[in-house]
């Protein structure tokens, strides 16, 4: 068994906004780790860590040739720019939140 990491030891992260929807692209350091972020950050780890902003919907697009992938998170900027009463209306630091998710380490 690997231990736990941060995803922000093999990831990096990108978020951005339409609306309500916040959109986050994680894409790992190294090309050999992309197989164990596909079976580690599923749709369900990211509905679960952002839980606590109700998010509708869930969708992961893998981008594989990047090595990284896209979620788009219907739902969890409280209405979104124009509605939100939250410093961060667009969810631009919202990367933030899923790079300090824990995960099994990858193995080396």
């Amino acid at each position: 068994m690997h231990p736990e990491i941060l995803l922000a030891d093999v990831a990096h992260a990108r978020a951005g906004d339409k609306g309500n929807t916040l959109n986050v692209a994680v894409f790992v350091f190294e090309p050999a780790h992309y197989a164990w972020l596909a079976r580690n950050l599923t749709e369900a780890v990211v509905a679960e860590r952002f839980a606590h902003r109700r998010p509708q919907q869930v969708t992961r697009h893998c981008l594989p040739n990047l090595h990284g992938m896209n979620f788009v998170i219907d739902g969890a900027l409280e209405g979104g720019v124009n509605q939100s009463a939250t410093l961060d209306r667009h969810g631009k630091s919202l990367s933030y939140l899923l790079l300090g998710l824990r995960l099994p380490s990858p193995a080396t």
